[in-house]
């Protein structure tokens, strides 16, 4: 099927669909001319489906959308994931997607290194002692204190944009940065070395540090494996600012429960909101945030940046979007 054509700027309707980004306001800024409306859950998307040709949408995105919105000509994803959508549908359908890759790899990648800082320094469990009213002494056992980076080594899971900012934070700490990335030969950037995802098992034996900063895809889901952490060392730590899927999430807790890894900083579970009867909340080796890595107040602003570009780029009839998807 050939693709749907964009109507014109004053013929137009966008709708901005999520449950706390603030896109309106940031569009409003913009003062585009361009006519637009915002829905706050799923029920008040699909009930408007009619009306829109472009929706900007991540965590509400239904695939049944493609039938129920007769006018759709474009998706601009809030998120630089998009395994929520069909892709062989939308080719079908004549109607194009495009991610916000890159929109907050800035932000993920401090994020890791905040999770990573943190975990190295036990400021997790001073926050629990704080909150406890509760002075901890001096620690006598060196393998139990707070501890450096410097000469440490981190392997980046995923050498992307946001893994080579991962990798230039990393450096700044003296750290040595080796990765893997699906193509080696595309360069090591920030790294010190880079592998093919390949040699995966052949690395982590001499991680200090690893970072999981890849994309879901069939390759990557449960790549942390029990085997994969079995070949981890006992004083690892684990940081997933990528996905909950890319990581056996039972076979990580049966190796933190049993001192197999020391501790994982976890931004994203393979079940979100994380169930309450999960063991992660309570375990003392383990840092979690609600899979807010991505979270900036330079969002919105940075996703209207790339829709504008890429709405340019359909009323010119240009053939390639930017992040396109499909």
């Amino acid at each position: 099927m050939s693709t749907k054509r964009l109507p014109s700027r004053d013929e137009l309707v966008i709708c901005f669909a999520h449950v706390a980004y603030r896109m309106g306001d940031a569009f409003a800024r913009r003062q585009t001319g361009i006519q637009w409306y915002e829905v706050r859950s799923v029920d008040e998307l699909r009930a408007s489906a009619t009306r829109p040709h472009v929706i900007v949408a991540s965590g509400f995105w239904r695939n049944e959308l493609l039938d129920e919105a007769p006018n759709l000509c474009f998706v601009q994803s809030i998120s630089a994931g998009t395994d929520q959508y069909d892709k062989e549908r939308f080719r079908e359908k004549g109607v194009r997607l495009a991610s916000a890759k890159g929109v907050n790899a800035r932000a993920v990648a401090e994020h890791a290194m905040s999770l990573i800082l943190a975990l190295a320094r036990q400021l997790h469990t001073g926050r629990d002692n704080q909150k406890a009213k509760h002075w901890r002494g001096m620690i006598g056992d060196p393998a139990a204190r707070e501890d450096e980076l410097g000469g440490k080594t981190l392997l980046i899971v995923g050498l992307g944009t946001i893994g080579n900012r991962l990798a230039q934070l990393a450096k700044a700490f003296d750290m040595n940065v080796i990765a893997t990335r699906r193509n080696p030969s595309d360069g090591a950037g920030a790294a010190d070395r880079v592998y093919a995802h390949s040699e995966l098992h052949t690395l982590l034996p001499d991680a200090d540090i690893v970072a999981l900063t890849c994309p879901l895809t069939p390759e990557t889901e449960n790549l942390i494996d029990a085997k994969a952490l079995s070949l981890m060392k006992p004083s690892a730590h684990l940081i997933n600012v990528a996905r909950g899927k890319v990581v056996d999430e039972d076979a990580l807790i049966a190796a933190l429960s049993e001192g197999r890894i020391a501790a994982a900083g976890i931004d994203v579970t393979r079940e979100e909101p994380l169930p309450e009867s999960s063991p992660l909340w309570a375990m003392p080796n383990v840092l979690l945030t609600p899979h807010t890595a991505g979270e900036t107040r330079r969002y919105e602003d940075n996703v209207i940046d790339i829709l504008l570009e890429n709405l340019d780029r359909l009323w010119r009839g240009e053939g390639k979007l930017r992040n396109e998807v499909v």
